[in-house]
């Protein structure tokens, strides 16, 4: 049997035992005609302000989930996005792969960036989304732990990807929209100055993409609203959102 072959059935008998207490937010249950749009990796110029510009347009609220080392960089920024009036979540400290890290480490990590977020805010953090969305479920258990709810998406707008073209994002983000749909979109770039990976950064207008997609959401009868309203008329649908490649494995399982 190969090493993925197992993690699998050790994750499949961990799910077995609470099937409805292990998973990730990733849409929300409701009768509003609400989606819930959210950017990671900023605050950054030129990506944050363009994407605040499109929600005020629309008249619209998101959930941002930001990364600490940006929050630092820009501090006016992050300043902004809460004046409009927009939900903060947290992104991490740094955009490091949270499975890869000692469970030491990552507890950490988790701890300081919502104590770190939370006394700039003068609020309680509630959300938490994993860096390039890979947790295990020892640490979607630190997240739990750190007193955040883990958030993934059910619809995204690849506007990661630098090989696809601005009529398929929106395509991609506008496919299957319903109610309560999470959208995942991004306000920054990390790299290797937020300890993440070295990958090319697509070029895109995030103003027209952001528009074309709530243009398309108004059409269909949709607002969009952060997370936190979203929940106030209803309820999280969570799904187990785990990584089981050998890279990612659990710290229990490492050693």
């Amino acid at each position: 049997m190969s090493l993925v072959h197992d993690l699998k059935l050790a994750a499949m008998r961990v799910l077995e035992k609470a099937p409805d207490a292990i998973g990730s937010i990733s849409s929300v249950r409701t009768g509003e005609p609400v989606i819930v749009p959210t950017f990671d990796d900023g605050p950054t110029p030129g990506r944050t302000d363009a994407v605040l510009r499109a929600l005020a347009d629309h008249d619209a609220s998101a959930t941002f989930f930001v990364l600490m080392t940006s929050v630092r960089a820009n501090p006016g920024l992050l300043e902004q996005v809460v004046a409009a009036g927009h939900e903060i979540g947290l992104h991490g400290m740094d955009h490091r792969h949270l499975p890869t890290l000692s469970r030491a480490e990552a507890r950490d990590v988790l701890a300081r960036g919502k104590a770190e977020l939370e006394d700039i805010l003068g609020t309680t953090v509630r959300w938490f989304r994993p860096p390039h969305g890979d947790q295990s479920i020892e640490t979607w258990r630190l997240i739990r732990e750190a007193g955040m709810e883990s958030v993934i998406w059910s619809g995204t707008s690849h506007d990661w990807n630098p090989d696809t073209t601005q009529d398929a994002r929106v395509e991609k983000a506008t496919a299957n929209l319903a109610r309560g749909t999470i959208l995942l979109f991004h306000d920054g770039h990390a790299g290797p100055a937020d300890l993440g990976d070295e990958v090319p950064e697509p070029v895109l207008d995030r103003y027209e993409l952001l528009d074309r997609v709530l243009r398309v959401a108004e059409a269909r009868g949709l607002r969009a609203v952060s997370l936190g309203r979203a929940l106030e008329h209803g309820a999280p649908v969570t799904r187990p959102h785990f990584n089981l490649h050998p890279r990612h494995l659990p710290g229990a399982l490492r050693r």
